[in-house]
């Protein structure tokens, strides 16, 4: 069987990242890889905040700029505000997020 597409695309001004959040999780984390019942590749995260007011977005937009070493203004969620399932954008030279990508959820078994 062929390995999952990784969660994250490079374009030529940043990374695409495809994301399940889980609101009220307890801590902020990302938490690897997982295959959605559609078959596509998502990274799980999970933030304390509430899905009230923006505030678990807000969280996970910081979590996702730590964790890539990006500034927080570079992080910005291009669909799924409402949703689980959100596709966030990072601004910038798309090597070192990668590099944090991989590092963070690597796609080989």
């Amino acid at each position: 069987m062929a390995e999952p597409e990784p969660p994250w695309t490079a374009e030529a001004c940043g990374v695409t990242l495809w994301l399940r959040l889980t609101p009220k999780g307890g801590r902020d984390a990302i938490e690897g890889v997982e295959t959605l019942a559609d078959g596509r590749s998502v990274l799980k995260a999970r933030v304390r905040a509430a899905p009230e007011d923006g505030r678990a977005n807000t969280a996970l937009i910081e979590l996702v700029a730590k964790a890539l070493s990006a500034p927080k203004k570079a992080v910005t969620i291009r669909s799924g505000e409402t949703s689980r399932v959100k596709k966030l954008f990072v601004a910038g030279d798309p090597a070192p997020y990668l590099d944090a990508l991989a590092r963070l959820a690597p796609t080989k078994g």
